[in-house]
């Protein structure tokens, strides 16, 4: 198909336009919107509980087995677990980016599945859960009682009866994590009631599998002729607390029974007390929502709020809704900052493109051209399956300098063709479309060619890549499908010449315009051509300059900070709070209080929800976690206000309470790299050795990294001094009573722990019963002598008897990456220093301070940093590469293309040198904009190839040019680029009227120092020998008409062909006879050209040259 299909039917290309449009609006609507695309890896979490065992024991009996079992699964990276004294244990397999998640759920759930067998009955009654790590945080929010009104136990349950149900139905919630727990029927067994009815633990978990049961039962009648049927029904599982008092436990003497309720309070109570929620110190449930993969953020961000909006008004009176964090707040505070810059910088564009173009019309066209591209990139974004994100707009933002480049490339075209003389639209578009075309399409080829090979990098940063150079590619390519329809199809509706056909410029704003801004712009590109100038003929200077940039670009790498995301003020600050080991969740309950107190004295914070029994690093009584609400950002636009200025604050509050070790950060810019936007890293003791011997190590490292000046805070949460008791049973006693060791076992556990021992059915749910001694019968150590277990004999003995208690120590969480003890280290950087910084202190310290058997591993964000400066120089690499092959073929040559690589050093020295000083990070921002950099150094050296000269011709006559412009040339590769030299020319009236059109010099006076005088003849001979000699191809001589016979002259005595220019005045002079009809135009033109070339010119250059083809005077 011709291009001119396109102009002759402007109808069909504008319908091109607005089809690509409408599919763009269409895909902006249904589009993900989120901040950053969910590029972190795919995440299995393998959990399991083993209630009452401490952190050892979890590890050995149920973390051991299962990561065994699990490493080394398909594409598996990493793993890391943790056990806690609390019986939980917690693993995360992570895998290799592109990973099919559901895929690596089911061959983790496989794995899993083939070690249930070696766990403890009590781990596996509790079930072992494999899911996928939903990464992308979406909302936090509490239901909280201002007055006091509710305690924690009615709202966890409110929550999970009425609020997590609706919640989970929305497409695109992942997850609904509740930090607490659900309703249990607690049996609180009392030891002494207990052991004076000869009754154990065992004994009450055998009365519920017998009573507490569900059954079917039949029916009456069934199949019979004549009888009706009735179906039976069992009552089933019991319901109340009423109902569990009245099980009968066992027959007395005197045939009474005794009850449930008379050796035990029955109650509606929680299943674990591990956590405690509030909300500016209020009882609260607080519940974390997590993205889907795939689905959009914004608009499922929305639907909870409605969700909850509509909860709000069936809410008990005294309880309310707060939301603790919202991404929506940060995303859409940030998308509407890419969105004003997006339209700043397409309204400059606009404004910079009518400042050259210089004509409303022709500035449309560009403007056109750029909302066609950008608003049908969204269509492909869709199609491709990317979201509207931070990368996406940033690429659009980048990409609206270059698609209007295509546009412009057309209507400068045509102007051109106008210039020439053409009168008509349609003809000037279509012979100007022959022309750029090409150039056009290759270009545009070249650019695309250099983000294609990006996006196909692997990792984190390729995905990152990905996102912005598709993107980016996409825009480019929709500009140039309309350059080739709509852009040459509105040329010919819109524009028209600047000269009218009588040859005279309009005279309106648009033509002085033009007039004065093209005198400024010609007069600043003489001096930029005499800069150029300059430095060609100082060549040490030239490579001097490209010297210093090497030098500076290679010091700039290693002085510019280094990062991966940049740090933002999200308006959360996550806190992580410790107290001292063996504290126990009521006491640091009050820690939290006065912390609570000293938050509530900080301005800038709205509102703040802890919950006791979790942290950044594990979980256990003594550990507690905030999540802060800052106001919004217009609040707090003042000095010291910011979100590192409020965590300096709250370690300035909370320093002088000597209970609690605080550590606050903002929350991570990507989702799924842990819970903090500091570094994380695992130290790993290879050898196996003594836990205690591994902390020493581990603080001692600690230690030294706080004493970087790049890192601000470092902590690690590990202790192995929380107090513990070391149970020994005695087994000659336990075998002198009939008493085996299992059986002390059993009822140490059923007494001191938590034991779920059945289920019951209440508010249409499926609940645990639960069963332990209340709190006042397990005080201390000394409460073993008030709890028994039953001999042979059917008496009872205390446990004291057969069980020896040793006071120790030991820690409440342990820690394994990839199957080797480690500990846990978090930190984040100083003020002034970036990630990247604080990377190679951790390095530079590691390697002086760790032993031999003593490594360490980085996790999270942190890990991927570490990957990706590795992955930049690659990608940097592969682009120059690309490009220089590209180059080759352009130029043929394999030389040439290293003078257009070896601009590239200054570019990206010029980019260092900006970014350090203004503070700035080398980080996926800046990699991104520096790839784009190369890529329209390609497009700029094609353009350059396809805009090339054929022949070099000077005019200034100027003694030695020639033979400066030849060495030049040469030395480029361009030896085959001929030189016509101006060597005959004179200083002749007949230039007049193109000095006048053009406003040439000079202005007073003429030329006739440097020109030659008409009378001399001999001049010119003697000018074009040594013009010849110099290097000319051709030389020649002007004005052609009155000098006719040195046009002969110089044929006669030189060898190269010989040019004529038949100049201005000889075109007006014949032109102006014509116009009043003295003259045959065309007889006349053709008898001036035939008598120049019959006097020995084999090139002729006239004013007519194209009029006598078009007109077809000479074929």
């Amino acid at each position: 198909m011709k291009l001119r299909f396109f102009i002759d039917r402007p109808v069909f290309s504008g319908v091109i336009s607005v089809v690509i449009v409408l599919l763009g609006v269409i895909a902006m609507f249904s589009l993900p919107v989120e901040q950053y695309p969910d590029i972190a890896p795919p995440t299995i979490n393998v959990w399991a509980s083993y209630p009452g065992a401490n952190a050892e024991t979890v590890q050995k009996a149920v973390i051991v087995p299962l990561e065994e079992a699990i490493n080394g699964v398909e594409d598996m990276t990493y793993m890391t677990s943790t056990a806690s004294n609390t019986g939980d244990a917690s693993i995360n397999i992570y895998f290799k980016q592109g990973a099919n998640a559901d895929m690596a759920a089911v061959n983790v759930q496989n794995r899993v599945n083939a070690a249930l067998s070696q766990l403890p009955a009590e781990a596996t009654k509790t079930g072992v859960t494999t899911e996928k790590q939903q990464n992308a945080e979406l909302l936090t929010f509490a239901l909280y009682s201002p007055d006091d009104r509710f305690d924690q136990t009615f709202l966890n349950n409110y929550m999970k009866i009425n609020v997590e149900p609706r919640l989970k139905r929305i497409s695109g919630v992942g997850k609904a994590q509740l930090f607490g727990s659900n309703y249990s029927m607690r049996l609180w067994l009392k030891p002494d009631r207990m052991a004076q009815y000869g009754l154990i633990p065992d004994d009450i978990s055998a009365v519920l599998a017998r009573q507490n049961i569900e059954a079917a039962t039949g029916s009456f009648g069934a199949n019979h002729p004549t009888a009706n049927e009735y179906t039976m029904k069992y009552r089933g599982r019991l319901s109340g607390a009423d109902e569990f008092g009245e099980l009968v436990v066992k027959s007395l003497p005197g045939g009474n029974v005794l009850r449930l309720k008379e050796v035990a309070d029955v109650e509606l109570g929680d299943e674990y007390y591990n956590y405690s929620s509030q909300v500016n110190g209020h009882p609260a449930a607080m519940m974390m929502i997590n993205q889907k993969a795939g689905s959009n953020a914004s608009s499922t961000i929305n639907e909870i709020h409605e969700v909850l909006h509509e909860l709000d008004r069936d809410l008990p009176e005294g309880a309310e809704f707060v939301v603790l964090t919202d991404t929506n707040k940060f995303l859409y505070a940030s998308i509407r900052s890419v969105i004003r810059t997006l339209l700043e910088a397409i309204l400059l564009v606009i404004v910079v493109v009518y400042v050259f173009l210089q004509d409303i019309k022709s500035t449309l066209i560009p403007a056109i051209s750029i909302f066609v591209s950008i608003i049908g990139t969204f269509a492909v974004m869709s199609m491709i399956g990317f979201s509207i994100n931070l990368l996406t707009l940033f690429a659009l933002v980048l990409a609206i300098g270059t698609v209007v480049d295509d546009a412009i490339v057309v209507v400068e075209a045509v102007q051109a063709k106008f210039d020439e003389g053409y009168q008509s639209a349609v003809l000037a578009a279509d012979d100007a479309m022959k022309d750029v075309s090409s150039a056009i399409l290759t270009s545009t080829i070249i650019f695309m060619a250099v983000f294609f090979p990006v996006a196909m990098m692997g990792g984190t940063s390729g995905a990152f890549y990905a996102q912005f150079g598709i993107t980016m590619a996409v825009a480019v390519g929709i500009s140039a499908i309309n350059a080739f329809t709509l852009s040459p199809a509105l040329c010919a509706l819109l524009l028209k010449p600047y000269i009218d056909e009588h040859g005279n410029t309009k005279d309106n704003f648009a033509a002085r315009f033009r007039k004065a801004f093209n005198a400024v712009f010609y007069r600043l590109s003489r001096r930029y051509v005499r800069g150029v100038m300059f430095i060609l003929h100082r060549r040490w200077l030239m490579w001097s300059s490209i010297a210093v940039s090497f030098v500076l670009l290679v010091l700039l790498v290693n002085a510019t900070k280094t990062g991966l995301i940049p740090e933002e003020d999200t308006g959360t600050v996550m806190v992580s709070m410790n107290t001292k080991p063996g504290t126990s969740m009521a006491q640091t309950v009050k820690v939290m209080e006065r912390i609570n107190s000293r938050l509530d004295s900080i301005g800038e914070i709205e509102y703040n929800g802890a919950v006791a029994g979790f942290s950044f690093s594990g979980s256990g009584p003594s550990q507690a976690m905030y999540f802060v609400t800052l106001k919004d950002w217009e609040q707090r636009e003042g000095e010291g206000q910011s979100v590192n200025d409020v965590i300096g604050k709250i370690y300035a509050a909370t320093s002088d309470i000597p209970d609690a070790t605080v550590f606050a950060m903002s929350p991570p810019m990507i989702a799924g790299y842990g819970m903090g936007n500091g570094f994380e890293l695992y130290l790993q003791d290879k050898a196996g050795g003594d836990i205690t011997a591994f902390k020493k190590e581990a603080d001692k490292f600690v230690e030294a990294l706080s004493q970087r000046p790049e890192i601000g805070e470092v902590y690690s949460s590990f202790a192995t001094d929380y107090p513990q008791y070391w149970v020994d049973i005695d087994a000659a006693k336990c075998e002198q009573s009939g008493v085996s060791p299992a059986d002390v076992l059993s009822t140490l556990s059923g007494y001191y722990t938590g034991q779920y021992v059945s289920d019951f059915n209440r508010f249409s749910k499926l609940y645990h019963v639960t069963m332990q001694a209340p709190a006042e019968y397990r005080v201390n150590a000394e409460s073993i002598h008030h709890i028994y277990v039953r001999t042979s004999d059917g008496g009872m003995a205390p446990l004291s008897r057969f069980v020896r208690l040793t006071k120790t120590n030991g820690p409440s969480d342990l820690t394994r990456f990839n199957l080797f003890n480690a500990i846990s280290i978090n930190g984040s950087p100083a003020r002034g220093y970036s990630s990247g910084q604080v990377l190679e202190a951790i390095s530079e310290t590691a390697r002086k301070v760790l032993p031999a058997n003593y490594t360490y591993e980085f996790g999270g964000i942190s890990r991927e940093e570490s990957k990706t400066t590795n992955n930049a120089t690659l990608i940097f690499l592969l682009c120059m590469v690309l490009v220089y092959m590209i180059l080759c073929a352009l130029y043929e040559s394999v030389f040439i293309p290293f003078a257009v690589l070896l601009a590239v050093p200054c570019g990206l020295m010029g980019s260092f040198l900006f970014a350090w000083l203004f503070g700035l990070e080398n980080n996926i921002y800046m990699q991104t904009g520096l790839i784009m950099i190369i890529g329209l150094l390609a497009k700029t050296a094609l353009s350059h190839v396809e805009a090339g000269a054929d022949m070099v011709a000077p005019s200034d006559m100027m003694d030695g040019r020639i033979l400066a412009i030849r060495e030049t040339l040469d030395k480029a590769g361009y030896v085959n680029t001929p030189i016509m030299s101006y060597a005959v020319k004179y200083a002749s009236a007949f230039y007049g009227p193109f000095r006048d059109a053009a406003e040439s010099a000079p202005h007073h006076g003429d030329r006739k120092t440097y020109q030659m005088d008409p009378a001399n003849a001999m001049e010119g001979l003697r000018e074009a020998a040594a013009d010849t000699d110099e290097g000319a191809a051709i030389v020649m001589v002007k004005p052609a008409g009155p000098y006719l016979d040195v046009i002969r002259m110089v044929r006669d005595n030189f060898d190269v062909p010989v040019a004529a220019y038949q100049v201005s005045g000889e075109y007006s002079m014949i032109k102006a006879a014509a116009i009043n009809g003295w003259i045959d135009e065309e007889r006349i033109v053709l008898e001036s050209l035939i008598g120049i070339r019959r006097a020995g010119a084999k090139l002729i250059l006239t004013y007519y040259a194209e009029e006598a083809l078009k007109k077809g005077w000479v074929r």
